[in-house]
C-alpha cells in the first residue's frame, strides 16, 4: 500500500477559503472535526513554525534532547542484528536509520498531534523495505464500529478514499487525543492567538523604526507677502533642490531664501518600549512547550535552583514523548522478527538524559553513597 499525494489544490483551495471567510471574524471557529477543518488547522501550525522562530527552535530541540536507544535480548546475534537493520533502514526517499525516521515521526506528532507511518515491504513481503513517513493530507482516519476499531484510509489524488489494504503495517500515533477523536492534540494549541500579538508588536517596532529610525523630513515653505505671485514657482524649486540634496551619497548644503522651515518627521514621538509585553508573550509560548528558557538562548533573571528545576520538568516530558515512540519501535521490531520466523522478547534502553551538570550530578551521588554507607554501617552496629 502506498500513500498518494491526494488532492493538494482542493486542499489549499478550503484553506484559503476559511482565511477569507474568517477573515473579520476569529478564524478558530472555523476549526471542527471535520476534515477541512484538519487542514486548516494544520497549516495554521505550519505557519507557526514559518513565522515565530522561537517555537521552531522550541520544537527541534525537543526532537534532537529525545536522544537515541539500542536494543537489548538474550541473544546476542539477534541483538546485533536488530540494532544494525534500524541503523540502516531506509527512510522516505533520501534517508537512513531509525533516528530519522522518529525525527521525522515526533516532528508530526507535535506539531500536528497525529502521525502516521508505514512498515513497507519488499515485492515479495519477506523483508522490510523501508519506513515511510506519510503526509497527514494524504490519510483519513475514522472510528469504526465501535470505539477501539480505527480505520485508516488513503485519499488518492481524485479525491477518492481508499481503505487501508494491510492496517497491520500502519504506525500511528496521537498526543493527547480528545474524547471520541481518532486525531490528537497538537502541542502548539493555544498558541496561534499569543504569536499573533507577538507577530504585531514586531510588525509595529520594524514599521516605527523605518518611520523614526529612517529619518524623513517635512519641508515647509511659507510665502511673504511680495512672493505670493510667484509662490509655486518658488514651491517647486525648493523641492527640487532639497530632492537632490537628500539623494546626493556625499553631504550636500541646502541653500534657499524666505521663511522655509525644515523638521523631522516623528522626531517628537518615541518607540514604545516592547520589551515587557513581548516577555510576557515569549513566557507563555515557553510554558507551553515546556522548554527551559535558557536552552533557547533567553537570558532571564532565574536562579541556579530554578533552572535544575525547569531541567527536571524537561526531562519528564522527554520520558513521556519516548514512551509513545517505544510502542512504534516495538511494532516495527515485531514486524521484522515475524518476517525472520524469529520469537524473543527484547527491551528498548534509552540514552541517558543528561540535561544537568555533571559535576554536580557526580557530587550528588557521591553524598548519596556516603549516606548509604553510614546507614550500613549504623545498621551493622
Amino acid at each position: 500500500m502506498k500513500f498518494g499525494f491526494g488532492n493538494r489544490k482542493k486542499q489549499e483551495a478550503a484553506f484559503q477559503t476559511a482565511v477569507s471567510d474568517s477573515y473579520n471574524e476569529n478564524l478558530f471557529s472555523y476549526f471542527g472535526t471535520g476534515t477541512a477543518a484538519h487542514i486548516c488547522e494544520r497549516r495554521l501550525y505550519q505557519s507557526l513554525r514559518e513565522n515565530v522562530p522561537i517555537i521552531d527552535a522550541a520544537l527541534c530541540k525537543i526532537i534532537r534532547l529525545v536522544g537515541s536507544f539500542r536494543i537489548q535480548c538474550g541473544s546476542s546475534v539477534l541483538q546485533n542484528e536488530l540494532n544494525d537493520f534500524l541503523k540502516n533502514v531506509k527512510v522516505n526517499s533520501c534517508e537512513t536509520g531509525i533516528d530519522s525516521f522518529l525525527s521525522g515521526y515526533l516532528e508530526q506528532l507535535l506539531t500536528y498531534g497525529t502521525a502516521v507511518g508505514e512498515v513497507v515491504l519488499n515485492g515479495n513481503g519477506s523483508d522490510i523495505s523501508g519506513l515511510y513517513i506519510a503526509s497527514l493530507d494524504d490519510v483519513e482516519m475514522k472510528i469504526g464500529k465501535n470505539p477501539f476499531d480505527l480505520k485508516i484510509y488513503a485519499v488518492s489524488q481524485i479525491g477518492e478514499k481508499i481503505p487501508v489494504q494491510y492496517p497491520e503495517l500502519i504506525l500511528c500515533s496521537a498526543y493527547m487525543p480528545e474524547p471520541d477523536s481518532v486525531y490528537g492534540t497538537s502541542i502548539l494549541r493555544g498558541l496561534p492567538m499569543v504569536s499573533d500579538v507577538l507577530m504585531k508588536i514586531i510588525r509595529a517596532v520594524g514599521t516605527n523604526w523605518d518611520r523614526v529610525g529612517n529619518v524623513r523630513f517635512a519641508v515647509s515653505y511659507k510665502p511673504g507677502d511680495n512672493e505670493r505671485s510667484f509662490s509655486k514657482e518658488r514651491a517647486q524649486q525648493i523641492a527640487s533642490e532639497w530632492s537632490k540634496a537628500m539623494k546626493s551619497r556625499e553631504p550636500k548644503d541646502f541653500v534657499t531664501v524666505g521663511d522655509v522651515s525644515i523638521k523631522v518627521i516623528g522626531a517628537d514621538n518615541q518607540i514604545p518600549d516592547s520589551e515587557v509585553p513581548v516577555k510576557q508573550l515569549l513566557e507563555q509560548i515557553v510554558s507551553k512547550l515546556s522548554i527551559p528558557p535558557f536552552l533557547l538562548g533567553l537570558s532571564w533573571s532565574t536562579t541556579e535552583r530554578m533552572s535544575s528545576q525547569q531541567a527536571d520538568i524537561l526531562t519528564s516530558e522527554l520520558e513521556y514523548y519516548r514512551r509513545i515512540l517505544e510502542s512504534e519501535i516495538k511494532k516495527i521490531c515485531c514486524i521484522y522478527m515475524k518476517l525472520k520466523g524469529i520469537r524473543e522478547d527484547f527491551a528498548i534502553v534509552w540514552d541517558h538524559i543528561n540535561l544537568q551538570d555533571e559535576v554536580e550530578l557526580a557530587r550528588a551521588n557521591l553524598l548519596n553513597a556516603q549516606a548509604e554507607k553510614m546507614r550500613m554501617e549504623m545498621s551493622e552496629e
